[in-house]
């Protein structure tokens, strides 16, 4: 039987997710006998499309690509146009929701509101949004447990790189002493350049005509896109409801060249790290930039990629590199949760 999908939010990451549905289907039917069926997009800007049978994803992506508007998508029999975000997460036939709306890390919203929705109406959520897992984790997951149903987003740490799924599956077992990690692409390309040399407006600019930047970098540079991705860490993975206020945050802006050259001179090097300590007193939590020995795996980890290591009591440290965002990535990010959760709805119904 078809896993039916609902898409709220239809930009690079929904293209880049379809696409993969395109190359993979075969594979993924043959292989894991896995029928994803895309029956829903809603996109505050391109328009929505529903039909209950599916939809053909070369049109959608046509229509996209040829008008930047799912408008241009051909009427048929039983096609449903211009629903919202809401309508579409309560009056779908899909199974599960994948949510990739823009969010406001702020406040969570509207992913919040769209995750609620979902699970109130028995759906499942996957979705690559750090601001409800950072911010509303307990509540969200009390939820979608009440009414029976899974929220994923293997997607809002490290994008396609497992860094969730590896402590939960892998290393569980373990007692997870301390996690540490470079969660942030444009922060490390930065201090890459900076230590070749270029001052941070020089970096700055240069990570920002790469597109590792946006146009305002707050949100990178004074750290606050690390600070959310250790709120997830510490409740998902330690189970320690950790808020923003309890995390000490520091950015980048701060370091010189001069430090740079100090970090050289002791045989280190300066990154802008996230951490969570188990101590006596609780779990410690830091972002902040760290001169870190030039033999921890983290300091040979070299432009916007990310990297994080885990410290177990039985299997020792264990460090994960990867891309921490990209299109492609982020949609296998998707994929993998909805593979996972295609096999437990088997492994429920076996």
């Amino acid at each position: 039987m078809a896993h039916k999908l609902a898409l709220i939010g239809f930009g690079g990451v929904g293209q880049g997710f379809v696409n993969i549905l395109r190359e993979k289907k075969v594979k993924l039917s043959e292989y894991h006998q896995i029928d994803l069926k895309v029956v829903s997009i809603s996109d505050l800007f391109k328009g929505s499309l529903y039909h209950p049978d599916g939809l053909c994803l070369d049109k959608v992506i046509k229509a996209v690509q040829e008008t930047g508007s799912l408008n241009a998508y051909p009427d048929e029999e039983g096609l449903i146009r211009n629903w919202s975000s809401k309508e579409t997460i309560e009056q779908t036939n899909a199974d599960s929701i994948i949510e990739m709306t823009f969010t406001d890390v702020q406040t969570g919203q509207p992913a919040i509101d769209h995750c609620q929705w979902a699970f109130l109406h028995k759906r499942n959520v996957v979705m690559t949004n750090k601001g409800p897992v950072a911010l509303a984790y307990e509540s969200l997951s009390n939820l979608a447990r009440q009414n029976g149903v899974q929220w994923l987003f293997e997607g809002a740490v490290m994008s396609g790189t497992p860094a969730l799924r590896l402590p939960q599956t892998t290393l569980t077992g373990n007692d997870i002493t301390e996690i540490k990690g470079i969660l942030n692409g444009t922060t490390n390309y930065m201090l890459m350049r900076m230590e070749e040399g270029l001052n941070y407006e020089e970096a700055l600019k240069e990570a920002q005509g790469l597109g590792y930047a946006e146009a305002d970098p707050t949100a990178d540079v004074e750290g606050h896109d690390v600070l959310y991705k250790i709120l997830i860490l510490a409740n998902v993975v330690l189970g320690v409801p950790l808020k923003r206020e309890e995390v000490a945050c520091q950015g980048i802006a701060s370091i010189s060249l001069a430090d740079l050259d100090r970090a050289k001179e002791l045989g280190k090097r300066w990154k802008l790290i996230g951490s969570l300590k188990q101590t006596e007193a609780g779990v410690m939590a830091t972002v902040k930039p760290e001169m870190v020995d030039l033999d921890d795996p983290l300091a040979g980890v070299t432009g916007a990629m990310n990297a994080i290591t885990y410290t177990c009591d039985l299997s020792g440290p264990i460090t994960l590199v990867g891309a921490g965002a990209g299109i492609k990535e982020t949609g296998f990010a998707v994929l993998i949760d909805l593979i996972a959760i295609s096999r437990h709805k088997k492994g429920m119904e076996g």
